[in-house]
């Protein structure tokens, strides 16, 4: 960095308004580390907002440094929402309050996480590690307090499938984002000032760090391997906009064109079929108990198994209106005779707050905010989520649109883990913005840290089949705005992980490594002297 530029650079950060705008901008960064932008500059919004934190004015100017940047960076990564709020007119007046009030509240866990540092940095090099640590365990707290919402974690900035995001399958993405920012976050001592052996030693290690990421994640994935199974999987995208899904006259067309997708012929014949989730406008009580389920299985063969998304009700006089609801996926079988066996239901554990229910529910009514569901009462969370065996194919892992954000919630274990993973999702509420592309992203991490094919399935969004190590099969997706099917063998599954196996223990450990040697560490200060 030049002198002036130096300069100058040491003057915005030491003024008020100069670290407002310098907060913005490394959040807006490291926000565009991910899909479909991929700017990987951004991630030097990382080393940025230390300095920031460095040069705020107190743990209140930390917290407020780190606030902004985090406003930011879910703002550019969650301003989606909103279009989900502007498919019924009569709740588009929600939709402002959405794109501004989400990216608000998980800005607080940033700026948790700089005023921790404010108080707690011991100064110099070392100081990195306690930045990457403190900023790791807010990003996990974020995806655990309140239910959670992990939504684009800085280790999911790295394309899944990608080199760089191999690591995942050892330390999971939250193990991944910490040794990211801390790699990154290594560059940031080159402005110190001071002897510059220590501040050449910590940008190195920076370097070497990511260049170990990329080393072991191209070692992995040379030895990757797809091995077909002989199962075929059908993946079924009717491109179902959701303003129409909801419209009176549109049920009998919505089905026709799932049925018509269903029944398409092929090559061979498909041994699971995949609807995704809300595939239909109707409850499965009402499908299951009319004239349509015929018609569902006139258009499977015999002895093939429907997975398919729907709502349903189950009756319960404790509930105030008489019934509880469910985002389920049914396992729905054709036994022959156009008859159609209900052989397993999973109920959706994780719920979406104020898409599937409404927290403080009484006063959210009075104000006016409701749920987007479109069942008489808020949906009701179902068990844990646990593996289903299936008739004619490998067990598997259901998971609920945005249940696949959630590291952990696959068994990995030799007696319980599943061969695959099916991702049902109704992505049609955020039509063609970026929410769609960074949902896939994120859920094809699960295949990263369990070693698992994920099938996904969208009205219309992006539907694939993703190997074992992340990455898209050859072809083997449908984009927005694209109608058809995804006819794929089921990759096999790959050797459980070490994260499959450990979960987060290993991000504890080197979290707690790092929180005791960034702060208080001699050995680590002799080092870089």
């Amino acid at each position: 960095m030049s002198g002036a530029l130096a300069a100058r650079f040491s003057g915005l950060l030491n003024n008020r308004w100069g670290r407002i705008a310098l907060a913005l901008a490394a959040g807006a960064g490291a926000a565009l580390v991910h899909p479909p932008f991929g700017f990987l500059p951004g991630l030097l919004g990382y080393p940025l907002l230390l300095l920031l934190a460095d040069r705020a004015s107190g743990m209140k100017g930390g917290f407020w440094v780190g606030w902004l940047a985090g406003f930011a960076y879910f703002f550019i990564g969650c301003w989606w929402v909103a279009e989900a709020f502007l498919v019924n007119p009569a709740q588009a007046w929600m939709a402002p309050f959405a794109a501004s009030l989400l990216p608000a509240g998980m800005g607080l866990f940033w700026g948790q996480a700089t005023l921790a540092y404010r108080r707690f940095s011991p100064g110099g090099a070392r100081r990195v590690l306690l930045f990457a640590a403190l900023f790791a365990l807010l990003e996990w707290t974020r995806g655990h307090v309140l239910t959670g919402f992990p939504w684009n974690p800085a280790g999911a900035g790295w394309a899944a499938g990608s080199a760089m995001s191999q690591f995942a399958s050892v330390g999971g993405v939250y193990g991944l984002g910490l040794v990211t920012v801390a790699a990154v976050s290594a560059f940031a001592p080159l402005v110190d000032a001071g002897p510059r052996r220590p501040r050449l030693i910590a940008a190195g290690l920076g370097v070497l760090t990511l260049a170990g990421l990329f080393a072991f994640g191209a070692a992995r994935l040379s030895a990757a391997r797809v091995v077909e199974t002989p199962t075929l999987v059908r993946l079924v995208q009717a491109d179902i906009a959701q303003d129409y899904k909801w419209s009176p006259e549109a049920y009998h067309a919505i089905l026709g064109r799932y049925l018509a997708l269903t029944a398409q012929p092929a090559d061979a014949l498909p041994d699971v079929v995949v609807w995704p989730e809300g595939a239909l406008p109707t409850t499965a009580n009402d499908l299951l108990a009319g004239p349509d389920a015929h018609a569902v299985a006139m258009a499977l063969q015999t002895g093939q198994t429907l997975l398919a998304g729907l709502s349903r009700g189950k009756p319960d006089p404790t509930a105030e209106t008489g019934a509880r609801y469910y985002n389920s996926m049914l396992v729905l079988r054709d036994m022959g005779a156009d008859q159609l066996n209900l052989d397993a239901i999973y109920d959706k554990h994780r719920l979406v707050p104020f898409g599937e229910y409404l927290p403080l529910g009484d006063l959210m009514s009075r104000i006016g905010v409701r749920s987007l569901v479109h069942v008489p009462a808020d949906f009701s969370p179902g068990p844990p989520p646990a593996p289903i065996s299936l008739a004619n194919a490998p067990a598997v892992q259901p998971l609920i649109c945005y249940e696949s954000l959630y590291p952990g919630f696959t068994p990995a274990t030799a007696a319980t883990r599943p061969a695959w993973i099916v991702n049902v999702s109704n992505d049609a509420w955020f039509g063609k913005t970026s929410g769609p592309r960074q949902h896939l992203n994120l859920a094809s991490y699960r295949a990263l840290e369990t070693g698992l094919p994920v099938a996904r399935a969208t009205p219309t969004g992006v539907s694939a089949m993703i190997d074992p190590w992340g990455r898209i099969v050859d072809g083997k997706r449908l984009d927005p705005g694209q109608a058809g099917v995804i006819d794929v063998h089921l990759p096999q599954a790959a050797k459980p992980t070490p994260y499959g196996r450990w979960g987060d223990l290993g991000f504890a450990v080197v979290l707690l490594f790092f929180l005791a040697f960034g702060r208080r560490s001699a050995g680590y200060r002799q080092l870089l002297r």
